[in-house]
């Protein structure tokens, strides 16, 4: 019990517990709260562009062969297409199976169009192949660390790795330089992670006390079906993937318990990026995989947010009384395909890639987005656990692909043989680079 206490999944378990009690007991003072859990999340974010960078650049010198990096990207890309679009279709089955929409008759005139209006402006932001495409490209430098865009930033990183490997003898000082930065970094994360209890009471808090533990009662259909829904997706689908890569889901879940915590109480996956990153490091996964993997996911493999992109759009077909046809149902399964590689990193991006579906199919109405507003926060803990696990475990999974994992030393870790606390990680040091 005094280890359980003393530990950072303890603290945070115990932070959570308390800020529903904030929340149901003193709500105004739980709202007040809100800038602990805001503060948290801009305290890992304000590390995680040059982390990034510092961890790709070290992995691409490390590697070696350039081209085991683009057969690596390559794979990754096609692992992450497949897995989202089998998210997608069973958010669709979901959908159409328990019909969670169907009676609630809702008059489209009788919703409020400015509760919207903020994210519909924003849907730009999102649409278009070309668009998204463009957005890839930094319009200078320092600007993609600036605005923090980790897809900007991972390019960057590729092409300087990729510049700095060819220098060989000459970039080794370059290199070893980066490397002492990126330790420096995770150090940083480590005295921040110690923050992670506050920002979980903050966050928690301040959900409870503003909606109320009773606010999913009139959408609780939908809430309680994502939630089965991603559960499913991660225990049977992602349990099942990892089975054919020779490993456990649940011993993999249970070393990532500390992490999926923090997540469930800041709804945010971007909160414990870095502490992910090198716990599967830890795993024996080479950080070369774990650089390119990884960061690319978070635009590229947003499982659980997949599945809730096509689960909603339905579920508002439904609910304004909109007959879809099995053609209907394709269209929307094409658009979400695109639409949902652009959400990381666009404020309100469920709702803003919600949007952006709906406008693409106009027999659904644009303002029945009212009708999920009230359980964003919600349905967002879940999609942000899920988006992290499937990463995870994609970066598992094209380790055990590419040959780039210590199966040994991972089954070692798995079965807790030996110690992996989130802070010792985080401060472990960095293998040295090899310059080819």
């Amino acid at each position: 019990m005094k280890r359980f206490v003393s530990s950072l999944f303890g603290q945070v378990v115990a932070a959570l517990v308390l800020g529903i009690v904030i929340g149901m007991v003193w709500p105004g003072f739980a709202v007040a709260l809100k800038p602990l859990g805001d503060a948290f999340i801009k305290l890992i974010k304000m590390a995680i562009a040059p982390l990034v960078f510092g961890v790709v650049v070290h992995g691409i010198v490390g590697a070696g062969d350039l081209r085991k990096v683009g057969r690596v990207g390559l794979k990754s890309l096609i692992y992450f297409e497949a897995v989202t679009t089998l998210a997608l279709v069973l958010g669709l089955v979901l959908a159409y199976v328990f019909a969670p929409g169907h009676g609630m008759n809702v008059d489209v005139a009788s919703l409020d169009a400015k509760a919207i209006a903020g994210y519909t402006d924003r849907v730009g932001q999102v649409t278009g192949t070309v668009d998204f495409l463009m957005k890839l490209v930094p319009t200078t430098f320092v600007d993609a660390f600036a605005k923090g865009d980790i897809l900007q930033v991972l390019i960057l990183a590729i092409l300087f790795g990729s510049g700095l490997s060819l220098l060989g003898e000459r970039g080794k000082p370059l290199a070893e330089s980066l490397e002492r930065i990126t330790e420096v970094l995770f150090r940083i994360i480590g005295f921040i992670v110690k923050l992670a209890p506050l920002g979980v009471l903050g966050a928690v808090a301040f959900t409870v006390g503003k909606y109320g533990v009773g606010s999913l009662k009139q959408l609780g259909m939908l809430v309680a079906l994502f939630y089965a829904g991603v559960a499913f997706f991660v225990l049977v689908v992602l349990g099942g993937i990892m089975r054919l890569a020779g490993f456990s889901i649940l011993k993999f879940l249970a070393y990532l318990r500390e992490e999926l915590t923090v997540v469930a109480g800041t709804a945010s996956s971007d909160s414990v990026l870095p502490q992910v990153m090198r716990k599967l490091e830890r795993l024996g996964i080479k950080d070369s995989t774990v650089g390119l993997v990884i960061p690319t996911g978070y635009s590229f493999n947003l499982d659980a947010f997949s599945l809730y992109l096509t689960l909603a759009t339905v579920f508002i077909a439904q609910a304004t009384n909109t007959d879809l046809s099995f053609g209907h149902l394709m269209l929307i399964l094409g658009i979400a395909l695109l639409t949902s590689k652009g959400a990381h990193g666009v404020p309100g991006s469920a709702i803003v890639v919600l949007a952006a579906t709906l406008s693409a199919v106009p027999e659904i109405p644009v303002i029945g987005l009212v009708l999920v507003l009230s359980i964003d926060w919600f349905v967002g803990i879940a999609r942000a656990l899920g988006n992290l696990i499937g990463n995870c475990v994609a970066t598992v999974v094209i380790a055990a692909w590419e040959g780039d994992i210590d199966r040994a030393q991972a089954h070692r870790v798995l079965n807790r043989e030996t110690t992996t606390d989130s802070v010792e990680i985080l401060e472990a040091p960095v293998a040295e680079p090899r310059i080819a």
